[in-house]
């Protein structure tokens, strides 16, 4: 299981080198508070865009990471020596040491969800650790090195390239190889280390906006409100407000996503300190804005090809006018020429991944994204009219109801901040986080992404405009001018916060506490089981197991036993893993699925155990008393396979026949 301490050794350890060199880096192209705020995000960005093809042409190995990051750091501290251009005001200097405890323990709250929980009975998970499922990634990279692996699909004689952004879990990768942890610890390290980089970056926003060191507090508060649901269950007695309503979805504020997808929450940060750069280049053309821009932008798209790939290109695009008007005529075109470089960087740095996001679709067989609003209300309203009022409603209902604290309040202070902002920076970047907010409310309204169940693009999407609508907020509320509306953004903001607090309090309380479940039991018992299967699976072996093993685990059945703890790669790990990661159409796909349940549910057909060996390449097999196949089992007497070992009562484990495995090379 994974161990806090090793957890919190990754958290350190990467904020302090990752916060160090991004200092270094943004001084000298940002104002000094945003330079500090900005400083995590930066230097992760710049570091893992850089080494990611760096290391996949050179080896990842410990000593490749580690004599990179020397260099980086030899490199930052000649530029921390060196005085930065321009002379700090009183307001860039008064940044407060208690920024990082605030954000560091409002941090502590995604990355709880992600600990193992101990109890009389076992060992159980909390729900967020479903979408962690892609820790399997990480101990892939570190096993196998670059270009990753598909760690949840492949064929016989063929290694299966991973088609994801997955330049988060690269620097997950990076950190469990150096300091040698599990890729799960690893995990909850850059979760912790997500939620910070982004509160800070909040925190310096709300600040510049406001010239009011007090707007951090506040934005740290605002970060943690959540949904107005719990309260309106007490008041309707139904926590889904079903009929009236969907269910929940996942689409949601900072509180909750920054625990369920970090990796899309840091790619917003990127967007977001995309955005500072873009305007601080109009201000003044430095050409060391243009890389650093480029490897930001590129972090921002290999982390989230919905949040810094569809997301940051439209408000790019709508943004260009005003960007430019910013910039004095003579200039634009060296400017223009200058962002068209960068651009071209960026899109040269993230070339592998938009081939294989490309390769993705094909194989799914499926478009990628359509126009389709998103739906809010429920079966109370017959079909026809829920279509139609739904499109008002996302804007009337739902977004008010998910973010309470900071729409209303939000919105309002862009106002008011566009109106009084003085010309220059300031307003171009009011002008510009005013339009990233627009554009991702209005993709989340109107746009679906059709390569899984979920429309993740939607739920997604909205992250940039959370995060500026909380820094605005904040600033609004100390710095409006004007008593009236001053008083309407705080009546807004608090209100919104304290409704909230309950929604609040049991997302806390339910990641600290985790899910009950019937399995907890054997679940702690895992890590035995997947050492004894490691004893016969080479570094390069896939397995195979049932998928609906240990399903209770989490809310939804995945098979979360085999991607936490079994550090090897699956022929098959389940239909809930496959969909975002395997180049599967739907159609291939559930077969596939439906093979597998029933080969370890003991009713396998003739050929089934056959092509396990020789169609998915699955090296070794494991069979466990809680699959149907530990008492019908098609393994035992199959040509294709060998009894390795047999621990009675806990687990068989069986390894691919010689002779099937001579016959494939």
């Amino acid at each position: 299981m994974a161990s806090p301490l090793n957890a919190v050794l990754c958290a350190l350890i990467g904020t302090a080198f990752w916060t160090v060199l991004g200092y270094a880096i943004a001084r000298r192209l940002l104002p000094r508070v945003l330079a500090i705020g900005a400083a995590p995000v930066v230097g992760w960005a710049v570091f893992s865009a850089a080494t990611l093809p760096l290391l996949t042409l050179i080896g990842f190995s410990a000593r490749t990471v580690v004599s990179a990051a020397a260099l980086c750091l030899a490199i930052a501290g000649g530029w921390l020596l060196r005085r930065p251009p321009g002379t700090a005001s009183k307001l860039e200097m008064s940044v407060k040491p208690w920024w990082f405890a605030a954000a560091g323990g409002i941090a502590l709250a995604p990355a709880l969800a992600l600990l193992p929980k101990y109890s009389a009975q076992g060992v159980h998970l909390a729900a967020p650790i479903f979408d962690h499922s892609k820790i399997a990634i990480i101990d892939a990279m570190t096993r196998q090195g670059l270009p990753p692996v598909n760690p949840v699909f492949g064929v016989a004689g063929d290694a299966g390239r991973l088609a994801y952004y997955y330049l988060w879990h690269f620097s997950a990768a990076e950190l469990a190889l150096t300091l040698h942890v599990s890729g799960w610890e690893a995990d909850i390290g850059l979760t912790w280390f997500s939620a910070f980089a982004s509160l800070l970056l909040m925190m310096a926003l709300a600040v510049w906006l406001s010239k009011r060191t007090g707007a951090a507090i506040l934005a740290v508060a605002l970060a943690a409100s959540a949904s107005l649901r719990e309260v309106l269950s007490v008041v309707f007695g139904n926590y889904e407000l079903a009929p009236f309503l969907q269910s929940p979805t996942g689409f949601a504020g900072w509180l909750f996503q920054s625990a369920w997808t970090p990796q899309h929450l840091m790619s917003a940060s990127c967007v977001i300190v995309a955005m500072l750069l873009l305007v601080h280049y109009a201000q003044r053309q430095k050409l060391a804005h243009l890389p650093i821009l480029a490897l930001v932008a590129a972090a921002g798209f290999e982390s989230s090809a919905f949040v810094g790939g569809v997301t940051f290109a439209i408000a790019a695009v709508v943004s260009a006018p005003l960007l430019f008007a910013a910039i004095e005529a003579k200039h634009r075109l060296a400017a223009g020429l200058g962002l068209a470089a960068s651009a071209l960087i960026a899109l040269g740095v993230a070339v592998p991944f938009i081939h294989d996001q490309f390769a993705m679709v094909a194989g799914r067989e499926a478009g990628t994204i359509g126009v389709h609003h998103f739906e809010v209300l429920g079966d109370m309203f017959p079909e026809t009219l829920r279509r139609i009022l739904d499109v008002p409603a996302y804007w009337l209902i739902l977004i008010p109801l998910e973010f309470p604290a900071t729409f209303i309040a939000g919105a309002l202070s862009l106002i008011v901040l566009l109106r009084s902002a003085d010309s220059g920076p300031e307003k171009t970047t009011v002008q510009l986080f005013s339009v990233l907010a627009v554009t991702g409310l209005a993709i989340s309204w109107l746009l679906v992404s059709r390569l899984g169940d979920n429309n993740d693009l939607g739920l997604r999407a909205i992250l940039p405009a959370a995060v500026i609508l909380i820094a605005a907020a904040a600033a609004g509320v100390v710095a409006a001018p004007g008593r009236a509306v001053r008083t309407v953004i705080v009546a807004a903001a608090f209100g919104g916060l304290i409704l909230s607090l309950p929604d609040s309090a049991a997302m806390i309380y339910a990641n600290w506490r985790g899910n009950a479940a019937a399995d907890e039991s054997v679940f702690m018992q895992v890590p035995e089981l997947w050492s004894a299967v490691r004893r016969y699976a080479p570094a390069n072996a896939r397995i195979a197991n049932n998928p609906l093993y240990l399903q209770d685990l989490t809310p939804w059945p995945g098979n979360m036993s085999w991607a936490l703890l079994a550090d090897r790669n699956s022929c098959f790990a389940g239909r809930e893993m496959a969909i975002p990661f395997a180049p599967l159409a739907p159609e291939r796909r559930e077969a596939i699925n439906s093979q597998f349940i029933r080969v370890f549910a003991g009713q396998a057909a003739p050929a089934d155990v056959g092509e396990l060996a020789t169609k998915y390449g699955c090296h070794v097999v494991v069979v466990v008393p809680q699959d149907g196949a530990w008492t019908n089992d098609p393994f035992a007497a199959s040509a294709a396979y060998r009894l390795a070992e047999s621990r009675e009562g806990r687990w068989r484990i069986y390894v691919k026949s010689p002779s099937i495995a001579e016959g494939q090379k």
